[in-house]
Formats: structure tokens, C-alpha cells, sequence
């Protein structure tokens, strides 16, 4: 396991879950928010971003944490292992509440408060994204070792499973 992705929804604990796998593995992670945004709360351009992110990739190793989905393919691609936290709707919409007002490192500012907008896009991500992932994930399936996590007791229990081997 040396280029790791997990994707999941806003709110899974995709970064949490990649900052416990690092203790795990010592790679680097990369925070795809931490690529795209600025501390203002303005992002960078599409092809900067993309060009950040093909940096990352071309690494030996990499931890890569975060959805964006016009970037699945690319880094199904480049990966050996996928995390996908196929969490449900209710655990993304608390998890996305829990961290309104903390300092967090996989994003460059705090929000105060959860924006109705980002609600949104947690609930549409379901209806939108996941088929999409799971299309992907299936052609993947072969060639990539792929680990799908349905909750965060699923997930704590692989982490800490995987420690101790």
C-alpha cells in the first residue's frame, strides 16, 4: 500500500481517517481541500489544480484524501488501494456539523457555520456521485485493491485491525 485514495462524501471523515492511516503507513497525505482552496474561501483556478494534483500523483508515495469527482478516474488510475467511505446520508450530515467552529489542517480556514448550500451538496452527492464512484470502483475492481468502510465502527475496526498486523 504506497498510493492510497479514499473518497467518500462531505462529512464521511475522509481526513480524519487518512490522518489515522498515516500514523499507520508514514506516507504523506495530501488534502485535496488543501490543493483547491485558499484561506479566503476562494479556490484556484481548474488547470492549477489539476496541475497540483498530477504533481502529487507522479510521487511514489501518496495518501490522497478527498471526493472531487472529475478527478476519480485520474486517480483510480494512479492508486494501488481505495478507500471508499460509503457512509450513510445521516452520519455525513452530523460529521459535516461536528467540525463547524474546530481548526482543522485539511482545509485552510474555519467555518463558522454550516452553509445550507453545503447541506445540499452532502444530500445530492448521493443521488449524483456514489453511482458514478461505484461504476468506477467496478472497473477498477481487478486491478486495485479496493476496501469499502459502511460506517465509522467498520472503519475504526480496519484501522486498528491493520495496526496490529
Amino acid at each position: 500500500m504506497k498510493r492510497v485514495m479514499i473518497v467518500g462524501p462531505s462529512g464521511a471523515g475522509k481526513s480524519e481517517f487518512s490522518r489515522r492511516l498515516k500514523e499507520i503507513l508514514h506516507l504523506p497525505l495530501f488534502h485535496l481541500d488543501n490543493l483547491y482552496w485558499k484561506k479566503d474561501g476562494t479556490h484556484i483556478a481548474r488547470n492549477e489544480f489539476d496541475a497540483k494534483l498530477n504533481e502529487v500523483l507522479d510521487l511514489e508515495e501518496w495518501i490522497v484524501d478527498g471526493d472531487y469527482s472529475r478527478t476519480y478516474e485520474a486517480r483510480m488510475e494512479s492508486c494501488d488501494t481505495i478507500f471508499f467511505l460509503d457512509y450513510p446520508l445521516e452520519v455525513c450530515l452530523a460529521g459535516a456539523e461536528e467540525r463547524v467552529g474546530k481548526e482543522r489542517e485539511d482545509i485552510p480556514w474555519k467555518e463558522d457555520e454550516l452553509d445550507p448550500e453545503f447541506r445540499q451538496q452532502i444530500k445530492d452527492w448521493f443521488p449524483k456521485n456514489r453511482p458514478l464512484l461505484l461504476n468506477l470502483i467496478h472497473q477498477y475492481e481487478k486491478t486495485k485493491t479496493i476496501i469499502v468502510l459502511r460506517n465509522r465502527e467498520e472503519g475504526d475496526a480496519w484501522l486498528k485491525a491493520f495496526s496490529e498486523s
